[in-house]
């Protein structure tokens, strides 16, 4: 048998699945990343990791598992975390789990658009304060939704999903891309255009762009001065495309309306961090897909590659394949 390491304790039915195909070992804790150093020595000889997307899988992982180390299948659509270039040189397959999250981190980013705009989370906690004394015409007044301009940035699975929900409120919609997507242009209505127009013309601007090298830090200060005073920005991506500072001073500076965020540069978000202190933000624990479906049939389209490569067969969702 072909031998695995888990970077974390999944549930009952994928580690039991995954035991009677492989000599499992796994991380046992389910909330917190492996330390580095347990890594480390957890690897060594293993023929497969299921990594998560907290796992740093670089070229000491690698050096540390051994040549005989076949495939990397990291639980999750971004890879950031895996060194590509460096498994592509060992000749190590790398598989993601996309598609079977699209619908369930749409409609989570879509909760975060409305949440934000309407500022359903500060009238919440009005209320539960004790706040709230009677009807008042402009208490707890928001930006509307319906009929305004949505601004995609990074018009992949997650963003026509996005633009298919968006259509259900009588949205102009914008994108940027690397690539023009004429398919979605012709099925949402979509309009392509620079990120500069758009941010220029959306009232809504929802990031769901990979992080690469040339989207880091593209939420600078320059794109948040170049919005609308209205607007609402809302990342479901990664944290690292934005700018965290430039975003707090525009949020305090009333540059743009809100935010809602479930991703962040550094995570878990300090208790101390600057949007913690900020009233017209709405802040998630990055939970785009965080559904039981889905998050289950992630687990298993993970195993299914790991698996699917062990037998040499071809993986399901491979990112690089040898």
């Amino acid at each position: 048998m072909p031998s695995v390491y888990v970077t974390r304790r999944l549930p009952e039915e994928v580690l039991t699945r995954l035991s009677t195909a492989v000599r499992l070992s796994f991380y046992p804790n389910e909330d917190v990343p492996v330390p580095k150093s347990e890594l480390l020595a957890r690897v060594q000889g293993v023929d497969g990791i299921l990594s998560l997307l907290t796992d740093k899988i670089d070229a000491e992982v690698m050096d540390a598992a051994g040549p005989q180390l076949k495939v990397i299948a990291n639980l999750a659509v971004g890879y950031d975390n895996i060194d590509i270039g460096e498994a592509e040189r060992r000749g190590i397959y790398v598989t993601n789990t996309p598609d079977v999250l699209t619908e369930t981190t749409a409609d989570l980013t879509f909760a975060l658009l409305m949440a934000a705009a309407r500022r359903l989370l500060d009238a919440e906690r009005s209320l539960r304060q004790g706040e709230w004394r009677a009807w008042s015409l402009m208490a707890y007044t928001g930006v509307d939704v319906y009929g305004k301009c949505l601004g995609i940035v990074g018009m992949g699975r997650i963003g026509e999903a996005v633009a298919r929900r968006a259509q259900g409120f009588g949205m102009r919609i914008l994108y940027t891309n690397r690539h023009r997507r004429p398919h979605a242009e012709e099925a949402y209505g979509a309009t392509y255009c620079s990120f500069e127009e758009l941010l220029a013309q959306a009232d809504f601007v929802v990031a769901l762009a990979p992080l690469t090298p040339e989207t880091r830090g593209m939420f600078n200060r320059d794109a948040f001065r170049r919005m609308k005073p209205n607007a609402v920005f809302v990342n479901t991506a990664r944290g690292p495309i934005v700018d965290e500072a430039a975003l707090v001073e525009a949020l305090t500076n009333r540059q743009i309306f809100a935010a809602g965020l479930d991703v962040f540069q550094e995570e878990p978000l300090s208790l101390d961090h600057p949007l913690m202190q900020l009233d017209n933000v709405v802040l998630l624990p990055h939970i785009g897909s965080a559904s039981i479906d889905t998050r289950l049939a992630m687990a298993h389209l993970a195993v299914d590659n790991l698996l699917a490569v062990l037998n040499g067969q071809p993986a399901k969702t491979p990112v690089r394949a040898p």
